[in-house]
C-alpha cells in the first residue's frame, strides 16, 4: 500500500467462530496502526503519539526512520516497526558496513528509550518496479548481522511485507502457492532466515481489492467479516466465513507446502477505505467501519485461522491518518482512522475495554451502526442467496444527487423504469428515494452488477440484501 499497488485475489472464506466478549481468549492477537506521513498537513509527530496514546495503542508501524519521529516515541510505551526503504535495499545488500551504519545511526540512537521490535527491511519488494528483488534477502542478513554485532538482535526481528501478489495460487485457500519464478532465488531463502532467527514473515493482505474485482461472486458481508451463509473448500471441507482469513489462509499454505509450517505470520497491513472513485465499489466510510471494526474484534476474541487455530492473529490496521499526497485512485488517499485534523472517521474500538464498552457492535450484525446506511422511506431488507447484490440510493446523499441519479437510470442509462410509473407495482411508496433505488438498481443489473456501476457520484451503494419498499421486489440479475 505505502509503495505499491496490490494485485487483488479471489478467495472463498474459512469457518471462524467469534468467541463473547465475556471469555475473551488468553492467546488473543494484537492490533496495531500504520502511521503512514505521505501529507502535507498532518499533525507534529509528538501530537500523533498523544493521539495514539489517548487511543491506548500500543504497538505502531512506521515507514522509515525519521529521527523526530522515533524520538517523538522516546518513554511512549508503544514498540515501533521501523523500515529500511527499497531505495536503500541494494546498499544494505552489498555491505555489512553499510548496515553497520544505518543501525548505529538509525536503531541505536532511539532504542531501548523508543521502543523498536521489529525492522521491515523494504516493502512488498516483489512488485517493486525497480526489481530490487535480488538484494533483499542479502540486504536482511546484513541489516541482522549489524543488530547482533551491537547484541541487540534478541530483541529486535528482521522481516519484509509482502504483498498478496506473490501467491501464484490463492483460490481454494488450502491450495495456496507461491510464484514459481519466486521460490528459490528468494522465497526459500527469506523463510530459512526466517525460522533461523526466529522472526515471522509480514504480510499485507487487502480484502477490498478481491471483493471490487469480483462483486459478483464475493458476498460484502464476507469481505466485512459480517455473518454470511460460508463457502466449503473443497480440498479440505473447511467452511470459510471471512476472505481476510481466506486470504491469510492461502499464505499459510503457500509456506506449508514449502515446508515452513512452523514460521509465523503478522499481518502489516489491512484496511478498507472510506471513500473511493466511482469504480472502487464499496468504499465508503460505513464499510470501512464495518472491516476495520469487525477486524479488530476477531483479533481481540482470540484464536487462529483455520489452518493454524492455535497461533492468535496479530494485525497493524493501515493507516492513521488520510494521507493527501499519495498517488493513484481517492481510495489511496482515504485509508485513515482519523482525518489529518486529528477527528475520526468514523468511530470503532481498538481495544478489549472499547469492545465490551459498545455491546451493540454485534460482530457480523446488521444492525450495528458499522452497517451501510439504512434504507428510510419504507425501505427494508430480506434475506438473499450468497453472491446477490442490489444498488441502493444512499439518502444522505441529499436529493439533487438522488434525483440526478434517477434521471440518469431511467434516461440514458436504458433502465426499465416502467414499474416506478403512476399505477405500476412498484409506484408506491411514492417517495424519491424509493424510485431512485429502483431505477438505479435497474441500471446496475442490467451493467450485469459490473465495477463502477453502483455508485452515481456517492448516491448510490452495494447491498447484498433485497431491498423492499412495500410490496416492490427488486430485481436480480443473479
Amino acid at each position: 500500500m505505502e509503495f505499491s499497488k496490490h494485485t487483488p485475489h479471489s478467495l472463498c472464506a474459512f469457518l471462524f467462530i467469534f468467541s463473547s466478549l465475556q471469555s475473551i481468549l488468553s492467546d488473543s492477537g494484537t492490533v496495531g496502526i500504520n502511521y503512514g506521513r505521505v501529507a502535507d498537513n498532518l499533525p507534529s509527530p509528538p501530537q500523533v503519539v498523544k493521539l495514539l496514546k489517548a487511543q491506548n495503542v500500543t504497538k505502531v508501524k512506521l515507514y522509515d526512520t525519521d529521527s523526530a519521529v522515533l524520538s517523538a516515541f522516546s518513554g511512549s510505551g508503544i514498540s515501533l516497526t521501523v523500515a529500511l526503504p527499497n531505495e536503500q535495499l541494494s546498499s544494505a545488500a552489498a555491505s555489512q558496513s553499510f548496515t553497520d551504519k544505518w543501525v548505529q545511526s538509525n536503531i541505536l540512537t532511539h532504542h531501548p528509550k523508543t521502543l523498536i521490535e521489529a525492522i521491515a527491511v523494504g516493502n512488498e519488494v516483489f512488485a517493486d518496479t525497480k526489481n530490487t528483488t535480488p538484494f533483499l534477502v542479502p540486504a536482511m542478513k546484513n541489516v541482522h548481522a549489524s543488530l547482533v554485532k551491537y547484541d541487540v538482535a534478541s530483541s529486535i526481528k528482521v522481516s519484509s511485507p509482502v504483498a498478496l501478489s506473490a501467491l501464484q495460487t490463492s483460490y481454494p485457500s488450502s491450495s495456496g502457492s507461491f510464484k514459481t519464478e519466486l521460490i528459490e532465488p528468494v522465497i526459500k531463502p527469506m523463510l530459512s532466515f526466517l525460522k533461523q532467527t526466529g522472526s515471522y514473515l509480514m504480510v499485507n493482505a487487502y480484502p477490498f481489492f478481491a471483493y471490487i474485482a469480483n462483486t459478483d461472486t464475493i458476498s460484502l458481508d464476507y469481505a466485512l467479516l459480517r455473518n454470511n451463509d460460508g463457502n466449503k473448500d473443497t480440498n479440505n471441507g473447511l467452511v470459510y466465513k471471512s476472505l481476510f482469513e481466506a486470504q491469510i489462509d492461502a499464505v499459510f499454505a503457500a509456506m506449508n507446502a514449502l515446508g515452513f509450517n512452523d514460521v509465523k505470520l503478522v499481518v502489516t497491513e489491512t484496511g478498507w477505505p472510506s471513500k473511493g472513485d466511482e469504480n472502487e465499489v464499496g468504499a465508503s466510510d460505513g464499510n470501512a467501519a464495518a472491516y476495520n471494526g469487525n477486524l479488530v474484534r476477531r483479533v481481540l476474541t482470540g484464536g487462529g485461522t483455520p489452518l493454524r487455530p492455535d497461533q492468535p492473529l496479530n494485525v497493524y490496521l493501515f493507516a492513521l491518518f488520510n494521507e493527501d499526497q499519495k498517488p493513484g485512485p481517492t481510495s489511496e488517499r482515504n485509508y485513515g482512522l482519523f482525518y489529518p485534523n486529528q477527528q475520526k472517521v468514523y468511530d470503532i474500538p481498538l481495544t478489549v475495554e472499547g469492545l465490551n464498552a459498545a455491546p451493540n457492535m454485534a460482530n457480523g450484525s446488521k444492525s450495528q451502526v458499522v452497517a451501510p446506511p439504512p434504507i428510510s422511506g419504507g425501505g427494508d431488507f430480506s434475506a438473499s442467496k450468497v453472491g446477490q447484490t442490489w444498488c441502493v440510493a444512499n439518502d444522505k446523499a441529499g436529493e439533487e444527487k438522488l434525483q440526478d441519479a434517477l434521471d440518469y437510470a431511467c434516461g440514458e442509462g436504458g433502465a426499465d423504469c416502467r414499474p416506478i410509473q403512476p399505477g405500476a407495482t412498484c409506484y408506491n411508496p411514492n417517495t424519491l428515494e424509493a424510485h431512485a433505488s429502483y431505477a438505479i438498481n435497474s441500471y446496475y443489473q442490467k451493467k450485469s452488477r459490473g465495477s463502477g456501476t453502483c455508485d452515481f457520484g456517492g448516491a448510490a451503494y452495494v447491498v447484498t440484501q433485497s431491498p423492499k419498499f412495500g410490496s416492490c421486489e427488486f430485481p436480480t440479475g443473479n
